[in-house]
C-alpha cells in the first residue's frame, strides 16, 4: 500500500523504551524481522505523541487534523534480497482519532485501534495515559524534563541513543491479512530529543507474562520530542508466510 505524501508536527512525542531479553524478544515477531541488538538486548518500547496539522503534502491547506495515538513497537532487522534492513516493527497502533480507525490498513498504514487518552502536560511536566475500547492495550507514563539519561541506562549519552532511534524512521505496521506489513518512513525537519525521567510507567503489552516472563523486560529510558515538523512517506509492503510466534 502507498500512501500520498502526508506532513504535519510532532506537537510531543515520548519514547518509553524496554531492554529485552533477546531471545524472548525474538519469539515475540513474525518472519521476516529479528531484534536489532544493542550491547546484548533487544530494544523496544512505547511511542506517545500528538500529532497536529496533518494533510496531504500536495494540498497547502491552512489547517489539518490533530489526534492523540500510541505505538507499540520494537526495533528490527530484517533481509530484502541479500540486504540488511533496519527499522522498527509496529505491532499495534491505538489512536483517538476515528478517522484514523476507519481508514487505517487502507489509506493510513496499518490497524488502529480506537483508544481513550487523559493527557495533562506543562513545559516541564508530562503525564500521558492511555485505555483501549476494546481493554486490550493500556499505557500510563509520568515524567518530567531531565538533563541526562538514567544511569541504569544501556545508552551511555543522549546522542547514543539519539542515533540509535533516529535509525528506526522505518516502520511496518501490522494488517488485517496474516503475513503482510504497511510500510511508513517518518522524516523530520530536525532530529531533536532530550531525556525524560520517568517517575512512573505502565504497559500492558510489557507487563503481560505470557508473551515478556518476568525480569525479561525492563524499563530502559524515556526521551522527548517536541514541535517538530515532519513528513510521512508510504514505503513497499513486507509480505511474508505468516508465522505465529512460538
Amino acid at each position: 500500500m502507498r500512501i500520498p505524501i502526508v506532513k504535519g508536527v510532532i506537537d510531543r512525542r515520548i519514547l518509553a523504551n524496554y531492554r529485552v531479553d533477546p531471545d524472548v524478544m525474538a519469539r515475540n515477531l513474525p518472519s521476516p524481522f529479528r531484534p536489532k541488538l544493542f550491547k546484548g538486548y533487544a530494544i523496544a518500547g512505547i511511542c506517545l505523541i500528538r500529532l497536529t496539522n496533518i494533510r496531504p503534502r500536495l494540498f497547502p491547506l491552512p489547517w489539518g487534523l490533530t489526534s492523540e495515538n500510541a505505538a507499540h513497537r520494537v526495533a528490527v532487522e530484517w533481509e530484502v534480497d541479500g540486504e540488511t534492513r533496519e527499522g522498527v516493527f509496529i505491532p499495534r497502533r491505538d489512536t483517538d482519532s476515528r478517522l484514523n480507525t476507519w481508514l487505517g490498513g487502507t489509506v493510513f498504514p496499518g490497524v488502529h485501534h480506537h483508544a481513550r487518552f487523559d493527557v495533562h502536560e506543562t513545559e516541564e511536566a508530562l503525564s500521558v495515559s492511555m485505555r483501549s475500547d476494546d481493554g486490550r492495550a493500556r499505557v500510563h507514563v509520568v515524567g518530567n524534563v531531565a538533563d541526562r539519561l538514567p544511569a541504569t541506562s544501556v545508552f551511555t549519552s543522549i546522542a547514543e541513543a539519539s542515533a540509535f532511534f533516529a535509525s528506526g524512521s522505518l516502520g511496518y505496521s501490522t494488517t488485517d491479512t496474516p503475513g503482510r506489513y504497511d510500510g511508513l518512513e517518518l522524516r523530520c525537519d530536525q532530529w531533536q530529543v532530550a531525556p525524560l525521567a520517568v517517575a512512573e510507567i505502565e504497559s500492558s503489552y510489557f507487563e503481560d507474562e505470557t508473551l515478556f516472563p518476568q525480569g525479561s523486560a525492563s524499563f530502559d529510558c524515556a526521551l522527548l520530542m517536541r514541535r517538530l515538523a515532519l513528513e510521512w512517506h508510504g514505503r513497499e509492503d513486507l509480505c511474508c508466510p505468516s508465522v505465529a510466534p512460538a
